[in-house]
């Protein structure tokens, strides 16, 4: 069954889009991770060829005419997740080992341990080249505050706080491929997702700008 988004946000098809240089964009981790992690085809379930294709091009169109590019610390956490678990599924395809182990895989084999970290250093390290930080403090103040969102917009623990985050900065441009960002109101989302792009269009939510 097709998830079927409320959508709230402004919607841009990013394969017809142009980055402008005033344009300020927050870029989602997944999309970080499609950039500049090497073996994202490696994993056992690979991203689509327009997730390795149109999200990096547009990133690198919005980097040449001086875009500015926002990342969040929180995008680190969700990076080296993902790298870690590729890198795992890489490894256990080759050995066979239990990728189900995946403590085993972190603590015992400190080769692959020491790739792992080679591999997310190297990536977190592409990303600030391109990037600027988003700062994001973590008080009792943003927690209530992605909690209230919590109850009124479908997302995850991650994407709460990033959006509080944007919320305080003023930045309204997101791309990303996650449906769920679309749910909010008063944001851009820059997707090339076909679902949520079609979505979008149905329910007179696509822009062109």
């Amino acid at each position: 069954m097709p998830v079927q988004y409320a959508i709230k946000a402004a919607v841009i098809d990013l394969r017809n889009d142009t980055p402008r240089q005033y344009d300020l964009f927050l870029v989602d981790s997944n999309v970080w991770y499609w950039t500049t992690y090497t073996r994202v085809n490696l994993a056992d379930t690979p991203p689509r060829q327009y997730q390795i294709n149109d999200y990096p091009l547009y990133i690198s169109k919005a980097l040449s005419v001086k875009s500015k590019l926002l990342r969040c610390g929180l995008s680190l956490a969700e990076l080296s997740h993902l790298i870690e678990k590729t890198e795992l599924e890489i490894f256990a395809r080759t050995t066979g080992f239990d990728k189900k182990k995946k403590k085993e895989y972190r603590h015992n084999n400190t080769s692959q341990r020491a790739n792992v970290v080679t591999e997310v250093q190297t990536a977190w390290d592409q990303i600030k080249s391109m990037s600027q930080s988003l700062e994001l403090q973590i008080d009792d103040t943003i927690t209530d505050a992605a909690l209230s969102r919590f109850s009124t917009q479908p997302l995850d623990g991650y994407d709460l706080f990033i959006l509080e985050a944007i919320s305080k900065a003023g930045v309204v441009k997101v791309i990303t491929d996650d449906g769920d960002y679309v749910t909010v109101p008063g944001i851009q989302v820059f997707t090339a997702n076909r679902s949520v792009i079609a979505t979008a269009q149905n329910q007179g939510k696509l822009v062109i700008r």
